[in-house]
């Protein structure tokens, strides 16, 4: 939808920052991501790019994530940010666990959660790649 639209290059790019990546973050703790699925909005996205015009089929996959002062195009890589995201609430469950009840509630059911579902357990195996 946002690529269809009528805006300029920067401001479609501006527009999927904001809107689309927005919503997957929010999705990031609550939905059990696989790393592949993750793999593949990404690739889904220089698709629709490629598609809709927006960038070039044998341009630099890379150079979409570069800043726009370096010649890039300041689009934000979903895998990055998912492994941001699940280390900041990790980290959060861990700082603020003595002092919010609810934030104690949700580290106890986090314990109980096997090792797929598990927040902590995730940002543990994505600090250690």
């Amino acid at each position: 939808m946002i690529l269809k639209c009528e805006l300029d290059a920067r401001n479609k790019i501006t527009a999927i920052r904001a809107l689309a990546v927005r919503v997957l973050r929010h999705s990031f703790g609550v939905i059990n991501w696989r790393t592949e699925e993750i793999r593949n909005i990404d690739r889904k996205t220089t698709k629709m790019l490629t598609v809709y015009k927006m960038r070039h089929p044998k341009a630099d996959i890379d150079r979409l994530y570069v800043k726009r002062e370096e010649g890039g195009r300041v689009l934000v890589q979903i895998e990055a940010t998912y492994k941001a995201e699940i280390i900041n609430i990790a980290e959060h469950l861990n700082t603020n666990c003595k002092e919010d009840q609810f934030v104690n509630i949700a580290k106890s059911n986090e314990s109980t959660r096997p090792n797929m579902n598990s927040i902590i357990k995730t940002k543990e195996n994505i600090t250690g790649e």
